[in-house]
């Protein structure tokens, strides 16, 4: 495989397009090689290859500290530009995002979301001292973010069943396109250069969190993406795929 002259990454806003440089063939079975459709090569539409793109992806870190620096708002909405052209379940494009750059919004999210942990965590019997360590943490997180992304389901355009089973799959099926859509924002806050982290945290308050943030009700909060030019550098490692991975 050839390498690819991908550039340097970190510091532009380009959307993250890949494609391998993979050989112009296709196997298939015996079977399907009786269909008389014209087989047309894989489309390559990326300026990346494929071993580029995996050296980008695990550099990307879970950023928490952020300089006292604006994001640029086009910056902004180039991620959610790159966010929305994730796959989505029936392509209904589940996805709704409430951006918060305002710091007295950032103030009052995070004290109540504060006060709704210390509540829960003194109600599991944690130590005092450590429930106020642990709260200021998640407040200095969430106020010193330039930029707060709360990616939200909505399920006003997806199916609704007689029954719950199917129901219930229809609604993991919004949720994991609002997945999605986020991965595609924190790939696409890499390539600009910035840090990024997701938290989940909404999903034990999200109507307070529609709350206070004045959200349609039929939102339903899954997550804030803190953004910013990062402060700090992590290294991580990950499990071998050999682990987490079965053969069939």
């Amino acid at each position: 495989m050839q390498a690819g002259t991908g550039g340097d990454l970190s510091g532009k806003c380009d959307f993250v397009r890949f494609c391998a440089t993979i050989p112009r063939a296709i196997i298939l079975p015996v079977s399907a090689m009786n269909n008389t459709r014209t087989l047309h090569p894989p489309v390559c539409n990326g300026a990346l290859d494929l071993e580029t793109f995996g050296d980008f992806v695990r550099k990307r870190r879970s950023i928490r500290r952020y300089q006292p620096v604006p994001v640029p708002r086009a910056v902004v909405e180039a991620l959610l530009e790159a966010a929305i052209w994730a796959p989505s379940a029936h392509n209904r494009q589940p996805w709704r995002f409430c951006v918060v750059i305002e710091q007295p919004a950032k103030e009052e999210l995070s004290r109540r979301m504060g006060d709704a942990w210390r509540q829960d965590m003194s109600a599991d019997g944690a130590d005092p001292a450590l429930i106020e360590q642990r709260v200021a943490t998640s407040r200095a997180r969430l106020t010193g973010a330039p930029v707060l992304v709360i990616p939200c389901v909505s399920l006003e355009d997806m199916d609704v069943y007689p029954d719950g089973e199917r129901n219930r799959a229809e609604w993991l099926m919004a949720v994991q396109s609002v997945a999605l859509a986020s991965q595609n924002l924190l790939l696409a806050a890499h390539a600009a250069g910035l840090g990024a982290c997701w938290i989940c945290a909404p999903l034990f308050v999200p109507s307070l969190v529609v709350e206070t943030l004045d959200l349609p009700a039929h939102w339903q909060p899954q997550a804030i993406i803190t953004l910013g030019y990062p402060a700090e550098q992590r290294e991580r490692e990950r499990t071998p795929v050999a682990q987490r991975v079965v053969w069939r």
